[in-house]
Formats: structure tokens, C-alpha cells, sequence
């Protein structure tokens, strides 16, 4: 028994250190292995050895010695942004998104189909999703980068790699992973676009807060949909039955009108994209913008309105939550100029909180959950090299 074990212990052992050490570069590169070996608690040949594997792979490089007045030079390590990269996809209701990203989080394809999904045949779109990742797929073989995986972002419930509820598209137990999967090849998930959206804003969004990246915060998503993500600790914070978040389908006005899912004043009626327009009489974000900038008082009062109907859903997500920080994504960003002033007063008229959270805006905008979703498989191979290596040997065996 004890032969039998020792092999997978040691196994075991070794995928923890080489997590260790390419988590760290990640953290703090450049950096030299003596550094790594420092703040790892592991020692210099162990570190060594390691590193020589994580360069191989492809997954680190290691740049030449500078030239110093005393003692041996030190090669610094960093992120090999050639080795590996995620592909990011998002079905929501008027477009469809690519995003390739490398190892070090840099976008190296970026694609996006502007196209009302609403009210077509499922088949259709999933088709066109698998037409964009082709493409977005092809774009990265040319610039010689190999995609570890795929991560999907739909606007509703996901479980288990199928959608189960997509209240603006009308889709339900929808494989989306499978599909994708049998035509790309690649390992694929499948999770909520504001979810993804929260995690592209913490890796990606460049905010800080007293020097500090955002770990505690809600990520909100302004499209024809709301959603909200919420991040604690640095994690997404799903709920029980991964459905928390819905912020759309918060009420704010109980005699409203009625939403699709079945609700009466839901904020996505109340303050949702297509609401907003309508009540600045114009047929576009592209207008809305242009009349909001020329002082059109329907305009104005559209967006404000919405802004006031977003404060009294925040006001209760704040009195629950008590995050350091709420970032306005979507279209909630792009309007931040004439929407926010209007939130932060509807958070402090229907919050008592003493110390309340920053309201921020998103460098990402609609990029969000896109951005997410191709880190997430970054991210991944960061978190679990081990699993990236032994993935390398067996295609390497399956071509051979």
C-alpha cells in the first residue's frame, strides 16, 4: 500500500509547488528565482527545477542577466505571454462576443457581432456563437497560441454546462457547453455573464481602493438586462443554487409593470436599457448619448430616473452586503455622467449606512463579462499548472 502511495503523494506535492510558483511570478514578476524561493519557503533547487518545467511548458520565460557593478547578475522571471491563452465568449441579447487573452491577461483578439438575439431559434445563435469562436480561434493559431479552454457567458442561470434560464432570450435547458465544446475541442464552462463581469472588473478594471485591488464589491451590469455580481473575499459569491445576484428582478416599484419573469416592477422595467430609451424618445444608446450631451431635458430626466430606480435596489444590496465598493458596468457606464449623481443620492435617501461604499465606474464597460470569461481559463491554468502539463503530454501522445 504504502509503494502505491507514495508516487501520487509525491505527484500531489509537485503540482502544489509548481501552483506556488507560478502564482508568484504571476503576483510579483519580474522576479529571480532566488526571490521565488524566498517567499515561497522553498528552496533554491527545488525552485530551480521547477521553473525549468514551467519554462518548457511554455508558461514562463526568463530574461537575459543584467549587467551589474557587484555580485552575480539575477535573470528575472515573468508570465510567458506566448505559452498558453483563454478564449472568452458571451452570448447576450443584442450581441455576441469573442476575447483571446493571453497568460498575462493582455487581449490579443477581440471581436464583437452586433445582433438582436431575441425571439431566435436557439439553434441559430448557438450556431453563430460557434462561428465566432472558430474565428476567434483561428485569429489565436495564427498568432501561434495554443487555447487551454473556453469559457462561455450567458445573461441567466447556468447549471451543470446548461443554460437553465434566460429570462430576455426565452431559453431554457440550453447545452451550451456541449456545443461549443464538440466544435471546438477545447474544455468549456458555462457561468453567468455579471459573474464573469465582476471577475474581469477585479483582474482587469484597474481600480483600487487605499492602494489595494477590490475584493469586496458588487459589479452591476446595465445592458437590455441587470445584473449583479458580487464579489467577496476576491471570490464570486454564487448562493445556493448559484442563482444570487439577479438584480434585475429586484422590485423598486411593486405596481409596476410587469417583467418577463413574471414579477411587477422589477428594476430591469424600471431602469433597463430599453426602458431608458423609450422615455428619452430616441432608439439608440448612440442618441441617448448625443441627446444627453446636448442638455435634452427627456434625456436627462430618462437617465436620472433610471439612476434614482437603480439607488433604491443598491440601497438594499448595501444594507445586506456592506461591500467597499459598487462598480456601474454595461450601459450604466457609459451613462455614468448623467446617471450616477442621481444613484449615489437614491443610496444615501434609502440607506442608513454610516460608512457608505464607493460608487465607481468600470474601465471595462460592456468588455466586462467577456474579459472575465477568458481570464477565468487563464486564470485556471495559473492556479493548477499541473493539470496544464499533464494536458500538453497528452495531446503531445494522442499526435504522435
Amino acid at each position: 500500500m504504502t509503494a502505491r502511495t507514495e508516487p501520487a503523494q509525491h505527484a500531489g506535492m509537485r503540482a502544489s509547488n509548481l501552483a506556488l510558483v507560478l502564482g508568484e511570478v504571476a503576483r510579483t514578476s519580474p522576479v529571480s528565482r532566488a526571490q521565488v524561493a524566498a517567499r515561497t519557503g522553498l528552496t533554491k533547487s527545488s525552485v530551480s527545477g521547477l521553473v525549468s518545467d514551467l519554462i518548457s511548458a511554455g508558461l514562463l520565460q526568463e530574461s537575459a542577466p543584467a549587467a551589474t557593478e557587484r555580485g552575480r547578475p539575477a535573470t528575472a522571471l515573468s508570465l510567458a505571454p506566448g505559452g498558453t491563452a483563454g478564449l472568452g465568449l458571451e452570448v447576450n441579447v443584442d450581441y455576441l462576443a469573442a476575447v483571446v487573452t493571453d497568460l498575462t491577461g493582455k487581449p490579443r483578439y477581440h471581436h464583437v457581432v452586433r445582433r438582436d438575439n431575441r425571439g431566435r431559434d436557439v439553434d441559430d445563435v448557438v450556431a453563430d456563437l460557434i462561428e465566432v469562436a472558430g474565428t476567434a480561434a483561428r485569429s489565436a493559431a495564427s498568432q501561434g497560441l495554443p487555447l487551454s479552454g473556453a469559457c462561455v457567458a450567458v445573461p441567466g442561470l447556468t447549471v451543470d454546462g446548461a443554460v437553465v434560464r434566460t429570462p430576455n432570450l426565452d431559453w431554457d435547458r440550453v447545452y451550451l457547453a456541449d456545443a461549443v465544446r464538440e466544435s471546438t475541442g477545447l474544455e468549456v464552462d458555462l457561468e453567468n455573464e455579471a459573474n464573469l463581469a465582476a471577475l474581469g472588473e477585479m483582474w482587469f478594471g484597474g481600480h483600487e481602493l487605499d492602494g489595494a485591488p477590490l475584493r469586496d464589491f458588487v459589479h452591476v451590469s446595465g445592458e437590455i438586462g441587470i445584473g449583479g455580481g458580487i464579489v467577496i473575499g476576491g471570490e464570486v459569491f454564487r448562493g445556493a443554487h448559484a442563482g444570487a445576484g439577479e438584480l434585475g428582478h429586484v422590485v423598486v416599484a411593486p405596481d409596476g409593470p410587469q417583467c418577463g419573469c413574471g414579477g411587477h416592477g422589477c428594476l430591469e422595467r424600471m431602469a433597463g436599457q430599453q426602458e431608458i430609451l423609450a422615455h428619452a424618445q430616441v432608439a439608440s444608446m448612440t442618441d441617448l448619448i448625443r441627446a444627453c450631451e446636448a442638455g435634452d431635458q427627456a434625456a436627462l430626466d430618462a437617465v436620472a430616473g433610471a439612476g434614482r430606480h437603480l439607488g433604491v435596489a443598491l440601497a438594499s444590496v448595501i444594507t445586506l452586503l456592506d461591500p467597499t465598493a459598487i462598480v456601474l458596468g454595461g450601459a450604466f457606464a457609459t451613462l455614468a455622467p448623467w446617471l450616477s449623481a442621481a444613484t449615489s443620492s437614491s443610496i444615501s435617501h434609502h440607506t442608513g449606512a454610516i460608512t457608505p461604499p464607493r460608487l465607481l465606474v468600470s474601465g471595462l464597460g460592456s468588455d466586462a463579462a467577456v474579459r472575465g470569461a477568458a481570464g477565468t481559463v487563464v486564470r485556471r491554468v495559473i492556479a493548477d499548472p499541473a493539470a496544464h502539463l499533464a494536458r500538453q503530454a497528452a495531446q503531445g501522445r494522442s499526435v504522435s
